[in-house]
């Protein structure tokens, strides 16, 4: 069986040391996991620093694990930035599941023009949160030790400003007429790859982006899914940055 992975903070963890699990995730852990005395979990801060060890003690909403492994995940030179146009239905859960799963770093949503939702001032803070839990459940469920930004709403024009500050923007279109493979990559800075709406891309967005400094590329030979295009540009970056 996978060893559980949980998240709270960690003040200077060393081997040999006791660490609570308390609060919403140590009643979890108790109460609805039954994680039982002798287990081995695995406790995370979310920015990069997690703890291994056996479960020393429990009680109805809280554990505590002697601490035998100490296990840092080092920062990357790349940062890699998902910009979300708005998807309708659980598809904004599943592209925010998907893409920490990878390793994202920062998931910005943005409503684009042909978003078919939208976010009035009362929806953002649903939203946000729906967003942010799933990002924490699936970096848990995957074991992985930073959980990502999920930053506030952007507009179109906030991103524009914001493509001026990174080491390259990617726009994710489906008639560009170069292959994401074929750009320049950084090795260090902030990639930011923007992710249109089921409808589409206008030529304004694609012209404000552009105009900004970011790339129009192709990552695949059929039109993918808002849900899934943000997924295989990751996966293709990390491959092509790591390659070289």
């Amino acid at each position: 069986m996978t060893e559980p992975l949980f998240l709270a903070p960690l003040e200077a963890p060393e081997v040999g040391k006791a660490v609570s699990l308390t609060g919403q995730e140590g009643h979890h852990a108790a109460a609805v996991r039954r994680i039982k005395t002798g287990e081995v979990v695995w406790i995370s801060d979310g920015n990069g620093t997690a703890v291994r060890g056996p479960v020393s003690a429990t009680d109805k909403g809280s554990i505590t694990i002697t601490i035998a492994e100490v296990l840092r995940e080092p920062a990357r030179a790349v940062r890699y930035v998902a910009v979300q146009a708005l998807p309708k239905g659980d598809r904004a859960e599943l592209a925010v599941e998907m893409l920490t799963e990878l390793g994202v770093d920062e998931i910005v949503p943005w409503q684009s023009t042909r978003s078919v939702v939208r976010w009035s001032p009362e929806r953002t803070e649903r939203g946000l949160t729906r967003w942010r839990t799933s990002a924490r459940e699936a970096a848990k469920q995957s074991r992985r030790f930073r959980v990502p930004t999920v930053a506030m709403p952007m507009t179109t024009a906030e991103l524009a400003l914001r493509i001026e500050q990174t080491a390259l923007t990617v726009v994710l279109h489906e008639v560009a007429q170069t292959k994401l493979a074929d750009l320049e990559l950084p090795t260090a800075g902030e990639v930011m790859f923007i992710v249109g709406p089921e409808g589409g891309l206008t030529d304004e967005e694609v012209a404000t982006f552009t105009n900004a400094g970011a790339k129009a590329a192709l990552i695949a030979d059929a039109v993918l899914r808002t849900s899934t295009a943000g997924v295989v540009a990751l996966a293709q970056l990390q491959a092509l940055v790591a390659r070289g």
